[in-house]
């Protein structure tokens, strides 16, 4: 698995500069790590986010600690792939039955940035679908979480994001 997300990450092309850094610290940082999905193994480690994208648009959430809007995401579970996390998690954080494309998990953004307890994420980023539904997270998870329309979701997202949707909203919003 930790050869496939080398793969992945070494044949992306980064969408604007702050990418372009990502990518090489990711395989910087990964090629050091002897567990490198395990939180507790050492303080950089590799996390799992989706986008959620839609007819309504994106969802993002409102990150219960750090008070970011954000895509929903966190730490991989043992035995557990990073687009498997991604999925969990954005069900997890949104109350939304999400799922990879009919062509399967398409790693769309790379994102080194700091986490919380002196933590560094190596946040690979999943494109996923979300129902025209409204999210409901569960008690103890997000404060907020909503489908927002795509300028809406560039204007308010956290800086490590926002390169992602300009890449993705092409592709998904008759508007641009």
């Amino acid at each position: 698995m930790c050869n496939d997300i080398r793969n992945a990450v070494l044949a992306r092309v980064g969408v604007d500069q702050r990418e372009v850094r990502s990518l090489l610290a990711f395989v910087e940082h990964l090629d050091l790590l002897e567990h490198p999905f395990s939180e507790d193994a050492d303080p950089v480690h590799v996390t799992a986010s989706a986008i959620v994208v839609g007819s309504r648009g994106v969802v993002l959430h409102l990150h219960k600690r750090l008070g970011l809007w954000l895509q929903p995401g966190g730490h991989i579970e043992t035995g557990e792939s990073p687009s498997d996390g991604a999925l969990r998690e954005a069900r997890e954080e949104t109350g939304l039955e999400v799922w990879h494309p009919a062509t399967g998990a398409e790693l769309v953004h790379i994102d080194v940035h700091p986490g919380p307890r002196g933590h560094t994420h190596l946040d690979v980023r999943y494109l996923v679908f979300g129902p025209d539904a409204d999210p409901a997270p569960p008690e103890g998870e997000s404060p907020d979480a909503r489908w927002f329309g795509w300028a809406e979701a560039i204007a308010i997202a956290d800086e490590g994001l926002v390169g992602a949707l300009r890449l993705l909203r092409p592709r998904f919003d008759p508007e641009s």
